[in-house]
């Protein structure tokens, strides 16, 4: 039954739409760059172009911040670096948890950039006892029996589950349970969590799947354009040559 109620849009704080938080960490990132290189200033056009969007959308994602930049000036890379960072909530240190410690959680284990960009690995938590106490990139690795005590001990509310599908579930239950709030899903499996926990999945098999239709359908227009080539132009025939290449195929009126 209809309520009258008008539907919008999710949103975060002060207003400002998802599709928008979602592409700060793509601008962040190329002002980072900009920062490292010591450029002062950056025009919504330059900025647009590293950040892979559109600079009308840029220019609007801003305004959101609060941001205009300065006519014939651009803007200011520090201060946008300040602002994005403080929306997102990265001027503050975020303890994180990785769940699983196979191959993959040992490689985000020993990603060099969580430091860089706000975020440290507090623990890194797997099933198999063998693996309790062995160090991966520098931080020993402690059993799942103690994830409640970590995660409080910690106060961890960011998580990483990097376990096989059939674990992921269980994991991500005790996670919240134990206060987690947001939780980055590695595992190749859908959630289920309570309102109020956001979950971030990345598929890698999803993605290459997604790239594979993208080549099939080059491929296959490809082949489309090849095959609507006219035969004689194939030849390098004349247009104006008849079958015999000699008497032209529409005789002249």
């Amino acid at each position: 039954m209809a309520t009258g109620r008008t539907h919008r849009p999710a949103t975060r704080s002060r207003g400002i739409p998802e599709a928008t938080v979602a592409r700060l960490p793509l601008y962040l990132r190329a002002l980072t760059a900009l920062s490292e290189r010591s450029v002062p200033t950056v025009s919504s056009e330059e900025l647009a172009a590293a950040a892979g969007v559109n600079s009308a959308k840029l220019r609007k994602d801003f305004s959101y911040l609060g941001s205009y930049g300065t006519r014939g000036v651009g803007y200011d890379v520090e201060y946008l670096v300040y602002q994005i960072s403080r929306e997102l909530g990265l001027t503050q240190d975020w303890p994180v948890v990785i769940v699983g410690i196979g191959n993959l959680g040992a490689a985000l284990a020993n990603y060099g950039g969580f430091a860089s960009r706000g975020f440290r690995v507090a623990a890194l938590i797997d099933a198999d006892p063998g693996m309790a106490g062995k160090p991966v990139a520098g931080i020993p690795v402690q059993h799942t029996d103690d994830l409640e005590k970590i995660i409080q001990d910690n106060g961890v509310s960011i998580g990483v589950i990097a376990t096989p599908a059939g674990a992921a579930q269980q994991v991500c239950d005790r996670l919240v349970a134990a206060g987690v709030t947001s939780i980055l899903n590695f595992a190749p499996t859908v959630l289920s969590v309570p309102d109020g926990v956001d979950v971030r999945k990345v598929d890698l098999s999803i993605e290459l799947q997604i790239l594979a239709f993208h080549e099939q359908r080059k491929a296959g227009e490809e082949a489309a354009g090849e095959a609507a080539v006219p035969t004689a132009a194939k030849r390098g025939d004349s247009a104006d040559q008849g079958p015999d290449g000699d008497v032209p195929a529409v005789m002249p009126a």
